[in-house]
C-alpha cells in the first residue's frame, strides 16, 4: 500500500487572512510531497465590474497589477520556505468556477487548499460562499484550512 502523494497543490488567494493561513499550510504540505508543485491563483471577479457604465479596463489593470505584487510576495515567501516549485496565475471570471473546475482541469490539480470562508450566515444565504462551491463540485480532493501551522 503506498502512501497518497499530492503532486499539484492549488491554492486560492485573495488577500484574507484565511487565505493566507491556507498559504502556510500549502507550503508545508507542498515540502512534505517531496517537492509537489504549489500553484497560486487569484482570481479578478469580472461580475464586479459588470455595474459600472463604461468597463473600465484601467480598474481592471489596477486590480491586477495590486494581485501581481501580492502573488510575488507569496512567491518570495515559499521560496524562502525552500519550496522551488511554486508558481501562479490570475484569472478573470467567477472565483467558484475558476477554482473549482478550470484552473485544476488546466493544471491536472489532485489538492485544492482553500481557506474558511470569512462570510456570516446571512451572505452565505444570499450568495453562497466561494468555499462552500469548491468543496462541492471540485473536480479534486479539497482542504478547508481554518487554522494556522499551529493548528490554532
Amino acid at each position: 500500500m503506498s502512501i497518497q502523494q499530492y503532486k499539484h497543490i492549488l491554492v486560492p488567494i485573495d488577500g484574507s487572512q484565511e487565505s493566507e493561513l491556507a498559504f502556510e499550510k500549502a507550503v508545508a504540505v507542498a515540502k512534505r510531497n517531496d517537492g509537489a508543485e504549489l500553484h497560486m491563483v487569484h482570481v479578478v471577479d469580472t461580475r464586479a465590474f459588470q455595474n459600472i457604465s463604461s468597463f473600465d479596463t484601467a480598474m481592471v489593470e489596477q486590480v491586477t497589477e495590486t494581485a501581481k505584487q501580492t502573488m510575488d510576495k507569496y512567491i518570495a515567501k515559499a521560496k524562502e520556505e525552500g519550496l522551488d516549485n511554486v508558481a501562479y496565475s490570475i484569472e478573470y471570471g467567477s472565483p467558484k468556477v475558476v477554482i473549482a473546475n478550470d484552473v485544476p482541469k488546466d493544471l491536472h490539480t489532485d489538492l485544492i487548499m482553500i481557506g474558511a470562508t470569512g462570510l456570516n450566515t446571512v451572505e452565505r444565504i444570499l450568495i453562497g460562499s466561494v468555499t462552500e462551491y469548491v468543496t462541492r463540485t471540485a473536480v479534486c480532493d479539497v482542504l478547508v484550512v481554518r487554522t494556522g501551522l499551529d493548528n490554532k
